[in-house]
């Protein structure tokens, strides 16, 4: 009985990742899409972070690594993946700059602090999700083999994640969000994930025109400084957006 209870609560916690983490993820992962495609900026920044923080969380629920601590911090969960999963998160260096921007600009919801985009984010977007979310799903698992027998899967699937590599538009998470949508026609989302994406889509796409513009704004108190004080008196800010504020006033005091 005791056993049974075992397997019914790791059962029950990949689904709580699948569904909480990943499947959430799938849907802030379009709706960034949309936001860039209605020229959105900020708010696309924020829900590509959410949804690269959700599927980073959903890799160490599934792989039982402790993270209560994360929070938006990308670079933090990317670490304890590194420490402690079982297999290595394969990014390449644009993808893992992109990462370094969201977690610089993307969570800051209130224009705290200015932000920009250099035109290119929509593709950095759907490769860097898709090079996280591949790692998403149970991987470290036993296939019953005869009577009492078995072989553990993990080097199976890590393989898989890397030949995906050829041909990424290929490759299909079982029972995943982001396929059900593009294996209905009818669904309203399904536009929106396909529109000019070569990772998620029905056919190779050997040639694509992905509209390019760069796009900055100044936050208030980048302007002016001076109101920090008297915006504090009414508003929460992050520490570390008060402390850089503060050391930009010190500095112009200096002067």
């Amino acid at each position: 009985m005791g056993a049974m209870r075992k397997v019914d609560t790791e059962i029950l916690l990949n689904d709580f990742a699948v569904r909480s983490f990943r499947d959430v993820a799938d849907r802030d992962y379009i709706s960034a899409r949309m936001n860039y495609k209605a020229g959105l900026f900020s708010q696309f920044l924020w829900s590509s972070l959410q949804a690269i923080e959700k599927y980073l969380k959903g890799i160490l629920l599934l792989n039982r690594v402790p993270a209560k601590n994360v929070g938006h911090d990308l670079g933090k969960a990317i670490d304890l993946i590194s420490k402690h999963a079982p297999f290595e998160l394969r990014l390449d260096a644009a993808q893992r700059k992109f990462i370094d921007h969201l977690d610089t600009y993307g969570r800051f919801r209130y224009l705290e602090t200015s932000y920009f985009i250099h035109g290119n984010e929509l593709w950095l977007l759907d490769s860097t999700v898709w090079a996280v979310r591949r790692y998403c799903r149970v991987m470290n698992y036993n296939l019953p083999i005869g009577k009492g027998g078995g072989r553990n899967m993990l080097e199976v699937e890590i393989k898989a994640n890397i030949d995906a590599e050829r041909t990424p538009h290929q490759f299909r998470i079982m029972s995943g969000e982001l396929e059900k949508i593009i294996g209905n026609r009818k669904n309203p989302a399904r536009k929106h994930l396909l529109w000019l994406n070569a990772h998620y889509a029905t056919r190779t796409r050997k040639q694509m025109r992905v509209p390019r513009c760069f796009h900055a704004t100044n936050s208030p108190l980048s302007l002016r400084p001076h109101i920090l004080k008297e915006v504090l008196k009414y508003v929460f800010l992050p520490r570390d957006v008060v402390q850089a504020f503060q050391e930009k006033l010190e500095k112009e005091a200096d002067k």
